[in-house]
């Protein structure tokens, strides 16, 4: 038998279950990973909690939770390809990941080799965040000498886009609350408090205006930018809600240049990123940990340890 979190409802934390199955094996096209941590995202307990984003993404009850992993693959089958046992991965299996093990069908656009120097807790954050992070900067052309705001810039996608916006040579703007201020500036971002009167403040920090924007929380920062002048096609979004402002873009993770994760994990080897992780939780206080998560409070990451 192995542990998986499940739930046969949707709801909040309290659905989520931590339950003994049937040991998975791999079929002939499919390596088993033997996942030893996952990082959370918002849209985990999104899909917990909505029926509608579950059936999107094609999960039915009862269903399995989380969407990144890290681990060792422990199996392949006999037809697999480009793995082999022993070999530390990581990947993205929305539904599936907060498990003792997950099955990947190969040849696999969804798992990638974990670079020597990355930790499995680095490794089981990067997927959705850096990928989301990755195509709603690419879409935005950013190069020297632009000024964007990146609105939710604390949050897990927020992390990674700053520091990919710094990267780019821009000058970054970051909409937090202001107890995350000073993580935010370690991150290399300008922080402004989000709410009423957003504009004055951003124009008060950057007065010679801003010429892109990044929403990843909500629709606040896209409006502001349209509102400073800012055309519509250098602004993006990636939250689930109301549909975009006219000509603005919805990017997500499966919008990302191929190749994109693994500059992101360059990146990190290099020294050029770093991931910062606010708490790791056993499986066994998963419910806590989500809940950790989804007050948005939490300075980085937090990951599942299996």
């Amino acid at each position: 038998m192995s542990k998986a979190v499940l739930y046969r409802r949707f709801g909040g934390p309290e659905v989520l279950e931590l339950q003994e199955i049937p040991e998975p094996h791999a079929a002939p096209d499919e390596v088993r990973v033997r996942v030893t941590a996952a990082g959370l995202n918002p849209m985990d307990w999104q899909i917990t909690t909505q029926p509608d984003m579950a059936a999107r993404f094609g999960i039915t009850l009862p269903a399995g939770f989380g969407s990144d992993f890290a681990g060792v693959v422990d199996e392949v089958g006999a037809e697999a390809t480009g793995f082999a046992a022993g070999d530390r991965v990581y990947g993205a299996a929305i539904g599936r990941s907060v498990a003792d093990f997950v099955l990947v069908k190969t040849p696999a656009a969804t798992l990638w080799p974990t670079p020597a120097g990355i930790g499995d807790e680095v490794a089981g954050t990067l997927p959705v965040s850096g990928l989301t992070a990755s195509a709603a900067l690419a879409a935005l052309g950013l190069r020297a000498g632009d000024t964007v705001l990146i609105g939710g810039a604390a949050g897990g996608v927020g992390i990674f886009a700053v520091q990919l916006a710094k990267l780019a040579g821009a000058r970054v703007l970051g909409t937090a609350s202001e107890g995350t201020f000073g993580f935010l500036r370690e991150l290399g971002a300008e922080p402004v408090a989000y709410g009423p009167g957003l504009a004055d403040r951003v124009r008060a920090l950057a007065p010679e205006g801003i010429t892109a924007a990044t929403d990843l929380f909500g629709r606040e920062a896209a409006e502001t930018a349209l509102e400073l002048g800012v055309a519509p096609e250098r602004v993006t979004v990636v939250a689930d809600g109301p549909a975009p402002p006219p000509g603005v873009r919805k990017m997500g993770a499966l919008d990302a240049d191929p190749g994109a994760l693994e500059r992101i994990a360059d990146a990190i080897h290099a020294g050029e990123i770093t991931v910062p992780i606010a708490a790791t939780f056993p499986v066994e206080r998963i419910r806590e940990a989500v809940t950790t998560q989804a007050e948005r409070h939490a300075h980085g990451k937090i990951v599942i340890a299996l």
